[in-house]
């Protein structure tokens, strides 16, 4: 059973992988590689399952922007902790793209360190590499209090500044 941290907080994950076991039961969520996507979209589109995509760094998320209404998920693939196109990927799905479904970092690059900066990108959903610490995960979200560049979900600075000094001034 695997968990992940979805809008802050640790749940079970309730989608699957294509290959993975149960991955194939009716009324299940499953993402699938991009290369199977392509490859038989007439199976997928047909589907009754709800359905993700799963985008390696080399893709282009624009390919995607046709079947983003169809899509409840995309999961971004970071395959080791120098690879950063995938912050890149969510930016231009969430701001040029306007995917308003589930964005998720995974792979072996997915490490707690970088929570916060995925969040920033629009990622609301993590899946940590093996051997992170899910806690400390869970804390950098709430590392800084206050952004200097702007980001998918957070609020402007001036705002953040303004909202900041009223509550030690209260």
């Amino acid at each position: 059973m695997r968990r992940i941290l979805r809008q802050r907080d640790w749940v079970i994950d309730d989608w699957r992988y294509l290959g993975e076991a149960g991955g194939a039961d009716p009324g299940r969520a499953l993402i699938i590689p991009l290369s199977r996507w392509r490859a038989e979209p007439q199976r997928w589109h047909g589907s009754p399952l709800r359905l993700g995509v799963q985008l390696a760094p080399v893709d282009a998320v624009e390919e995607l922007a046709a079947d983003l209404p169809r899509l409840a998920l995309v999961a971004l693939e970071f395959p080791n902790p120098g690879e950063g196109r995938g912050y890149s990927q969510a930016r231009v799905l969430r701001e040029r793209l306007r995917f308003s479904g589930e964005l998720r970092a995974v792979g072996a690059g997915v490490r707690q360190d970088q929570v916060f900066l995925l969040a920033r990108c629009g990622f609301d959903a993590i899946e940590l590499a093996a051997g992170e610490d899910p806690q400390a995960a869970r804390r950098a979200l709430a590392r800084y209090e206050v952004a200097y560049q702007p980001g998918a979900p957070e609020v402007a600075l001036r705002r953040q500044r303004f909202y900041a000094g009223a509550a030690h001034q209260g």
